[in-house]
């Protein structure tokens, strides 16, 4: 298994983020010795003399690219202008310089809110062009859809070896848990958690608890990421998922039997649902390169709780 790694240089693009973390453990577990992380203070991928300096520090032979400006619909909806430029910009000069210092791989992270607002159940990669992203999220969908057009143009003027993965929700222990920010479980988590703690009685959540959405813990998308850095090379983006869907009202009645929250959920539907359905069609990662999900949604639920709770002491309510 480490045969693959061995004398290969790699950067890792957000590898001291949620994801990126668990994709460094990843590598170091597959041999991987020599990983390099561009920390944020040191390399703004947002700034072109950054990246160029960056790729000249690195001296990568695969660049795997996780870095995003990202969170929730609030702060989709808070900074759609920012999400947009700053992920468009970090895509588009990642993928250029790479490609002026022939990195001889680069593997692209995603996103599921880059499919249309409609699109039929499960996703299939193939429907991705097939109408405009949900509306609080659609500049951060497209601005990470970019690289896939970047990737394919490259590819055949230049015939550059770049890879795009399209991950659903990803959760899991060492997650964002700051409410302004967060997704959906740890924004959950955290709810309950607090409200269980000073005895509340109900805790109000977003949207009417009808749209589904799937879910993949997050070292089962480490895995997933490097198995496509190892063995997958075409042009075709790839979905990331568990091929299953949970509505939000059984989300947060996993939740709160988890975190031992006996209140009332009360939903807002004055506040946006998001997409109606949100289901991956992930096939084409288990026949090209041999992925599928190991850790069941209970049980990553019971991890992620179990380290909030160990964790949350000092963080603000």
């Amino acid at each position: 298994m480490g045969g693959f790694w061995d004398n290969r240089r790699v950067c890792v693009t957000g590898g001291a983020g949620f994801v990126g973390g668990f994709v460094c453990e990843e590598l170091a577990r597959r041999g991987a010795a020599e990983v390099f992380v561009p920390r944020r203070e040191e390399y703004d991928l947002v700034h072109h003399g950054d990246v160029v300096r960056m790729y000249a520090d690195a001296k990568a032979d695969i660049v795997i690219h996780l870095a995003a400006v990202v969170g929730g619909i609030g702060a989709n909806m808070a900074n759609p202008g920012r999400f947009f430029y700053e992920n468009a910009m970090m895509g588009i000069q990642l993928i250029e310089q790479a490609r002026v210092a022939s990195v001889e791989k680069f593997v692209a992270l995603g996103t599921i809110c880059a499919y249309p607002k409609f699109t039929p159940v499960p996703f299939k990669e193939e429907d991705l062009w097939n109408g405009y992203p949900e509306e609080t999220n659609a500049p951060y969908g497209i601005a990470k859809k970019m690289m896939l057009v970047q990737l394919d143009s490259y590819r055949q003027q230049y015939g550059f070896n770049g890879i795009f993965l399209l991950p659903v929700n990803m959760y899991g222990p060492r997650d964002n848990f700051d409410l302004e920010t967060s997704h959906v479980i740890p924004a959950m988590i955290r709810k309950m958690v607090h409200a269980r703690d000073i005895g509340a009685s109900e805790v109000v959540l977003w949207g009417d608890g009808s749209p589904t959405r799937e879910f993949l813990y997050v070292e089962d998308c480490a895995r997933a990421i490097l198995n496509a850095a190892e063995h997958y090379n075409d042009a075709d983006p790839v979905n990331l998922g568990t091929g299953s869907e949970i509505s939000m009202r059984v989300l947060a009645e996993t939740i709160a039997r988890h975190t031992d929250f006996t209140g009332r959920v009360v939903w807002d539907s004055s506040k946006p649902n998001g997409q109606p359905r949100r289901m991956l069609d992930v096939s084409r990662a288990r026949d090209r390169f041999g992925f599928s999900a190991q850790i069941g949604f209970d049980e990553g639920v019971r991890r992620t709780v179990e380290w909030w709770e160990a964790n949350k002491s000092g963080s603000a309510q």
